[in-house]
């Protein structure tokens, strides 16, 4: 069950919005032409803004409210709401929506129209998310697998037709099923050699980069991950990602340690103990006008504290952002430059599936003196 959306737009002339008589000749043909989409549309409210745009409420037959704003620069827009129940017919399906569209343009003498499909909101189903420049995707998604609000974040698994199961930390897609390249990107896999390795993971919870790591045969792995709720959850809902690394805290060649990799980072510092490789799995570059606020001051922490264990030809790799934010990687490739010790950083980039655009990885060593 939710709510559903559609929304329409069309371009008039300022005149159609502005003089009185026209107004009155743009109302009429956009209710004539949505009155036969729409059984038992009536006028419920409607009012002039001092601009001499407008606003109208309508309403319909199953509960359809209809809403025009008429802007007096020309621009009309209308978005129709109804519930709709598990199993019932649409109101209007996408087709209709098109001839709808396409009546009001050429009713009204549009010349510029737009029409979006039906949106859902609402409902159990979580299908939109945002893109890494805050664009909204729909996914396939026709279940929620697992969802449970722990100490740190909301923590969602769901199936999609095509991804397989997702992992979703508030709001955000994390993972998916389908999402091998993202691992294999953020480890460069065939460029690097983990064989014998002593390698730190800061996050990771869902399991993917430690199961591949193990595959490498490195000396020892140790993972930092504060929430045991997205743990348990990929355990059992993301097991051909985590495969049975996540079963035990503990095995020959790994550990995973439940707590503040901040925390466990001083104390690594604090022993002098260093290692070849630290991953950060951890947030990603903040979409931001400037590198201030808390986050940032989160990602110049982790990042000074991971070089500072690094052996001295050591990498730290990490994942940045989508490439279609060139403004925050510039950022963040800025303060690699400020950072306690002098580094050098590449980076590399690749389509992620379930993120539906390139992402952007970095490896970071210390700079020869």
């Amino acid at each position: 069950m939710a709510a559903n959306t559609i929304l329409v737009d069309f371009s008039v002339s300022r005149a159609a919005i502005t003089d009185s008589g026209q107004k009155k000749g743009l109302k009429n043909g956009i209710r004539t032409v949505l009155s036969a989409y729409l059984p038992g549309l009536k006028n419920k409210y409607s009012d002039e803004l001092e601009d001499g745009s407008f606003v109208e409420l309508l309403q319909g037959d199953e509960g359809v409210l209809v809403s025009l704003r008429g802007y007096a620069q020309g621009l009309v827009t209308c978005s129709i709401e109804y519930f709709k129940r598990d199993g019932d017919k649409p109101v209007l399906t996408y087709e209709s929506i098109r001839k709808l569209e396409t009546e009001l343009g050429e009713k009204l003498g549009s010349a510029r129209t737009h029409a979006l499909p039906c949106l859902t909101r609402g409902g159990l189903i979580y299908k939109y998310f945002p893109s890494a420049d805050e664009r909204i995707l729909e996914y396939d998604i026709d279940k929620v697998v697992f969802e449970e609000k722990s100490p740190f974040q909301k923590v969602l698994i769901v199936h999609s037709r095509s991804l397989g199961n997702m992992l979703v930390l508030d709001d955000l897609q994390n993972i998916s099923e389908s999402d091998l390249v993202y691992t294999e990107m953020l480890m460069q896999r065939g460029k690097e050699c983990y064989e014998g390795k002593e390698v730190v993971i800061l996050g990771g919870g869902d399991g993917a980069l430690l199961w591949e790591l193990l595959k490498e045969k490195p000396k020892f792995v140790t993972m930092l991950e504060i929430d045991e709720v997205v743990i348990r959850a990929c355990r059992k809902h993301l097991r051909s990602c985590c495969g049975t690394c996540l079963d035990t805290y503990k095995g020959d060649n790994y550990e995973i340690i439940i707590g503040d990799c901040v925390e466990v980072l001083k104390k690594f510092i604090a022993e002098g103990r260093k290692f070849d490789y630290v991953f950060g799995d951890l947030t990603d570059i903040p979409i931001s006008t400037s590198p201030q606020g808390e986050l940032w001051d989160f990602i110049r922490l982790i990042l000074n504290s991971s070089v500072a264990v690094l052996k001295p030809n050591g990498k730290y790799m990490t994942h940045g952002n989508g490439a279609s934010c060139p403004e925050s990687l510039r950022m963040y490739e800025d303060q690699l430059t400020k950072l306690d010790t002098k580094v050098e950083f590449s980076r590399s980039r690749a389509f992620v599936p379930s993120f539906m655009e390139e992402w952007v990885f970095y490896q970071v060593w210390k700079k020869d003196n």
